[in-house]
């Protein structure tokens, strides 16, 4: 008996210290402890409860990522309507909210608190006992989602509050994305050749709705606490319970203030306008409410809206300029982009003469013309966009925009797949294509080719030396008229070409990826090397044959079938074939297979001391093991190096094993 009360006062000891390192780390982004001391913490917190699962908990750190996917949500009722707020959009609408109190509390001193207004989703987190038990979106505001597996992987959420005063409470939060963290996810899709998320709220808010958690726990998603509720303790003053969400580790929001008159909520909002570009996160206005809860329940609420509250919502950073034209632009796979060219205007600090309209769709659903006058902004401050039509401005004899028939470059018949909204040209040698192809040829995750950047390709292919990716292993030959280039001089011309002959070394999947056959990504160029062997076998098998390979989908199969079937096709892999590209995979030995790797799944993380990424992976596969991107329930090891990152984390939830450059070596 006491042995077991020792390690559960071990395993409490263990959740208090990991609950504070997060808290430290997500909340106030001030560590106070080495990764390694985490990861240490981590894996004798998971040890011991694999030793004794009943001491787990719902709220331990090791239960943030639910090990198995949402069925279906379950529908939760608030306890207190979750509102929305009424908009103004100028400083008169504040001036008539603040009337309307003044009449409704007459002869009363009051006070406003300004927050910032968080362009996210709006969850409740219910706290008993101190533990997070449930977690629901916002949804009709009487009724929401649960939603709680999917918050618990927010690592700013506290599962545990230690206090004696407050045990049984309701948190209201905004669930946001950062500006950066939303570029990431939308380089990543793109790297995946998969949909371009819109918007950074949308994402969030999508994200929050998906059934498998470990997908959510990749996403990036943050909290602002900005309510609390409790029936056991009478709570005064909302800005005083910000101050006691802060002491309960919730995070808050700094931009928060606490004024007396409705020219300082004013003054507040003029500075926030200022500041918002700068903020890490998307904001759309103040959020102005009255501080006392006593008045706030004399003001009640009218409809779906408190009387009490009123979101200043701040002009969009947008502009109405002339649409002169929509041109078509021919993507590195052929996707077909429209592209709005319009009379050149000034919007958030720059000149902006060419927006998205991003497909087809988007152009009849907004009824997008040309010569119209359309509204502008910039999505995330940063990509411009066309949101809308002046419809009183249309001249007359306008036409909706035709659907396009043909590629604008090469004139081939487009293709629009059914699941699809992209038109796409399938010509693999349509000239707007070459060189995105040549740039993902080179990219270092394919047949890595240093020296050969943007620019430098496109002087290339301007001069002539080169039309194809072929033609990169001919530029030896032209090497007396590429020193003489501008910018180019002997040293650097050597340096391409030696990086040109080294990449003929690089493995048969490493150069059916760079290719770039539709919808062909590393782990499918990887799956389809090592069951084909060859070039020769892969060209010559039926999209059947292909879409048999496990993990291998029609889509993929038909694309690789299309790719082969072409002439143009056939003559560009001879003549890599002729230059000596690798187009076979070395057969395996089975003898050579090293036991600790053989049928075992690695995932790399951080910066090896003495090996490459790609070293390792070739060392892991050439001894029977298999290097997977993600980590997931059926990985066998993370090798982690220095600033590893959230592969880590994720391998600390699911309790895969951790291994560091110094036990890889003795496995070898």
């Amino acid at each position: 008996m006491k042995a077991s009360e020792d390690i559960n006062k071990k395993i409490n000891l263990l959740k208090e210290k990991i609950a504070d390192a997060d808290y430290k780390y997500y909340v106030l982004a001030d560590p106070d402890i080495e990764d390694l001391k985490y990861d240490m913490m981590m894996k004798e917190l998971e040890a011991l409860e694999k030793e004794h699962p009943e001491l787990i908990t719902p709220d331990s750190p090791t239960q943030r990522v639910s090990g198995e996917p949402t069925k279906k949500f379950q529908t939760v009722t608030h306890s207190v309507q979750m509102l929305s707020l009424a908009n103004s959009y100028n400083f008169d609408d504040l001036i008539d909210f603040d009337k309307r109190i003044k009449n409704l509390i007459p002869n009363q001193k009051y006070e406003y608190v300004c927050e910032l207004k968080f362009d996210g989703l709006a969850v409740a987190l219910i706290y008993q006992n101190g533990k997070f038990t449930l977690g629901a979106t916002r949804g009709d505001g009487t009724t929401g989602d649960d939603v709680t597996n999917n918050l618990k992987t927010i690592r700013s959420i506290p599962l545990v509050t230690k206090s004696d005063t407050y045990k049984n409470f309701e948190v209201r939060g905004e669930v946001f994305i950062k500006k950066d963290d939303f570029i990431k996810i939308n380089e990543e899709q793109e790297l995946k050749e998969e949909k371009i998320f819109a918007n950074a709220r949308n994402t969030a808010a999508g994200t929050l709705k998906l059934k498998n958690s470990k997908t959510v726990a990749s996403r990036p998603l943050n909290i602002f606490a900005y309510y609390l509720i409790s029936n056991e303790i009478k709570l005064t003053s909302h800005f005083e319970n910000l101050q006691i969400l802060k002491k309960l580790k919730f995070p808050v929001n700094p931009y928060t203030k606490k004024v007396s008159s409705i020219d300082e909520v004013k003054n507040f909002c003029d500075e926030v306008d200022i500041l918002r570009e700068k903020l890490p996160y998307e904001i759309d206005g103040v959020v102005v409410k009255i501080d006392s809860l006593r008045q706030q329940d004399t003001l009640g609420s009218v409809a779906k809206s408190p009387r009490w509250a009123i979101a200043y919502k701040f002009k969009a950073k947008e502009q109405v300029t002339k649409l002169k034209t929509i041109t078509l632009q021919v993507g590195r796979i052929g996707t077909i982009t429209p592209v709005a060219e319009l009379e050149p205007v000034f919007l958030a600090g720059s000149t902006i003469s060419r927006a998205t309209l991003h497909n087809f769709d988007e152009i009849k659903r907004k009824d997008i013309r040309v010569g119209d006058y359309v509204t502008i902004e910039k999505g995330g401050d940063v990509i411009p966009k066309v949101t809308g039509v002046v419809k009183e401005k249309r001249p007359k004899g306008s036409k909706e925009f035709p659907l396009p028939e043909r590629c604008p470059v090469c004139n081939t018949k487009l293709e629009k797949p059914e699941d699809e909204v992209s038109f796409y040209c399938p010509n693999y040698f349509c000239k707007a294509q070459i060189q995105g192809r040549i740039e993902h040829f080179v990219f270092r995750d394919a047949m890595d080719i240093e020296g050969l950047g943007t620019s430098i390709i496109e002087i290339f292919l301007q001069k002539g030396f080169i039309k194809d990716i072929a033609d990169l292993y001919k530029l030896i030959e032209h090497k007396e008229e590429l020193i003489k280039l501008e910018r180019f001089g002997e040293k650097s011309i050597n340096n391409i070409i030696n990086s040109i002959e080294e990449s003929k070394k690089k493995p048969f999947e490493k150069v059916l990826f760079a290719i770039g056959i539709r919808h062909i990504g590393e782990k499918s160029a990887k799956i389809i090397a090592k069951h084909f062997n060859s070039i020769d076998k892969l060209s010559t098998a039926s999209a059947e044959d292909i879409s048999s390979v496990h993990e291998i989908g029609p889509k993929i199969a038909e694309s690789i079938a299309n790719f082969f079937k072409d002439e143009k096709s056939k003559i560009l892999i001879e003549k890599l074939k002729k230059a000596g590209i690798n187009f076979k995979s070395e057969k395996v030995n089975e003898e050579n297979l090293n036991p600790n790797f053989k049928s075992k799944t690695f995932v790399l993380t951080g910066s090896l001391e003495n090996y490459t990424r790609d070293k390792a992976t070739e060392i892991i596969e050439n001894l029977g093991g298999r290097v997977s991107s993600s980590v997931s329930k059926n990985t066998d090891y993370v090798l982690a190096g220095a600033e590893a990152g959230s592969k880590l984390d994720k391998a600390r939830k699911l309790g895969v094993k951790i291994i560091s450059e110094k036990e890889f070596n003795a496995m070898i």
